[in-house]
């Protein structure tokens, strides 16, 4: 596990109150050759209401057909469909049958309304029975909720509580019409992934990205614990992720699952009282903690951060590191495709633009002060919201808001990641 830390500027002035951004990189370690991967534990929670009648729904369940080949036998998986009520189609457990498996996946038909909450529990209940190292549950759903649990932050506690078992929540949204809000907010509690499909190859290419990171886990339930010494105060992170305040004024930030080579990068800002006295001053603690798979091992990790207090001549003079500078922007950029995705699924579309603008503004500035290393990196991302610029007068509303919305996600809660994980016959042992 690679783990750094950089600041934007490492000179603070005396006796002068300052404000100092962290930057965190995290890379997981690769896939050991010889490494024997344990079973793992996918629930798939689908959506067979009325509304994914047809494409849909048969896309959905090629895609679970595929996957399912890709599994081992000794993988256990699970499938609940749900529409006015749950039912459990696959009995979590083992893929000793695959064929069997895939003659019951065939024969799911759409039905009646959207009781979400009742597939999510019932699934839950599904994988907690033979998930014994975590698993991970994936809902796939094309609708906003009619029926049963409506309220978000009541599934979102939820899906918190089945992360705090182990199990991981992620969640795919299929076309124009599910309540992107709500999803996203059950993947950030549950610490998964959010994604959109907008027809039947997309969502199975999310649903082989999602299992490929299942079976490619190298690191399980990471937190990250910022402990700040008197008077120093987290005045934002950046990356919207669950937190949590814990005694003595500690921080726990939960970060989730991280597949092989996985890198992801947070940023954090602390606000710093004036100092009294020259020389390095500790303004925070950062406890990484988490779990290395297959063997189950638990391991700590503590950086201590620290600025340099100096007089106020020389602290006038400082550079700041042009990485953070960057990533700051960059991360400015994502909360603006935030609010551009909020005003898209309020139908405001000039708002919407504007928003988009201003991102494309920060990319921009991020792009002039990057280092050769990250630039195309930028230029990729001013490229994906040029892009939603040009068709935002050419696509709805509902597919502009739940487009800006994912990209978010990708871009902020799960920044760093690359588009698949590099592993070649995940699914084997």
């Amino acid at each position: 596990m690679n783990i750094t830390t950089q600041l934007d500027v490492n000179l603070i002035a005396l006796d002068t109150d300052d404000e100092v951004t962290v930057m965190l990189d995290l890379e997981a370690p690769p896939l050991a050759a010889d490494l024997v991967r344990p079973a793992a534990s996918l629930q798939v929670v689908l959506d067979r209401s009325g509304s994914m009648s047809g494409a849909p729904l048969e896309g959905a369940k090629d895609a679970l057909i595929a996957l399912v080949r890709r599994l081992a036998p000794t993988d256990n998986f699970g499938l609940v469909t749900f529409d006015n009520e749950a039912q459990v189609v696959v009995p979590a457990g083992p893929l000793t049958d695959k064929e069997s498996v895939i003659a019951k996946i065939r024969q799911v038909a759409s039905g009646g309304s959207t009781d979400l909450g009742a597939g999510l529990l019932r699934g839950l209940r599904e994988i907690k029975r033979v998930a014994t190292a975590g698993g991970t549950l994936l809902v796939v759903s094309d609708g906003h909720i009619n029926a049963g649990i409506r309220d978000a932050g009541e599934l979102s506690g939820v899906a918190a509580r089945a992360y705090g078992d182990g199990i991981v929540i992620s969640t795919l949204g299929y076309g124009e019409h599910y309540d992107e809000t709500l999803l996203a907010a059950l993947a950030k509690a549950g610490a998964g992934n959010h994604v959109f499909a907008s027809n039947p190859d997309d969502a199975g290419a999310e649903i082989s990205r999602e299992v490929t990171g299942l079976l490619t886990k190298a690191l399980q339930a990471m937190t990250l614990t910022v402990e700040l010494e008197p008077s120093v105060k987290m005045v934002r992170l950046y990356n919207d992720l669950p937190a949590a305040a814990l005694p003595g004024g500690r921080i726990m930030i939960e970060i989730g699952d991280l597949y092989a080579d996985e890198k992801r990068r947070l940023l954090l800002k602390l606000k710093v009282p004036g100092k009294s006295t020259l020389g390095p001053a500790k303004v925070a603690t950062l406890a990484l903690e988490y779990i290395e798979l297959p063997a189950l091992i638990e391991h700590v990790a503590k950086l201590p951060i620290a600025v340099n207090v100096v007089p106020g001549s020389e602290a006038a003079e400082r550079l700041s590191n042009p990485i953070v500078v960057s990533e700051t922007l960059f991360q400015e950029a994502q909360e603006c495709k935030k609010l551009a995705s909020e005003a898209f699924e309020n139908d405001h579309v000039s708002p919407a633009r504007d928003h988009l603008a201003r991102a494309k503004s920060h990319l921009v500035s991020a792009l002039s002060t990057a280092p050769a290393s990250s630039s195309d990196d930028i230029r990729r991302e001013i490229a994906t919201v040029e892009q939603m610029i040009h068709m935002a007068d050419r696509q709805s509303t509902r597919y502009m808001s739940k487009l800006s919305r994912s990209s978010y996600h990708e871009m902020n809660r799960k920044r760093g990641r690359s588009e698949e994980p590099n592993v070649e016959d995940a699914g084997t042992h």
